[in-house]
């Protein structure tokens, strides 16, 4: 079981995005695309990958991130990542 609620990785994910691509709070919301409403691209989102297995100690696999396309894939991701 993980040691954090989802609501807290929700608001980790979220201000993690907010840090490392100097956006708005407003601007992150659940249904965000990532490459469209955000502008981030692939270097950053190895970027957003990095800082989120700092924060989880877990090992990420690129290809978990594979069909990541908004702020709530990547919570559920790191969600189902946790659970392990």
């Amino acid at each position: 079981m993980s040691k954090y609620s989802e609501e807290q990785i929700s608001q980790k994910v979220s201000d993690v995005i907010c840090e490392l691509f100097e956006l708005d709070a407003d601007e992150v919301t659940p249904q965000a695309n990532l490459y469209e409403d955000l502008d981030i691209d692939s270097i950053d989102a190895v970027d957003l990958v990095v800082e989120l297995k700092k924060w989880s100690g877990k090992k990420i696999q690129p290809e978990d991130f594979k069909s990541v396309r908004t702020v709530e894939d990547v919570i559920q991701a790191v969600i189902e990542l946790m659970k392990e």
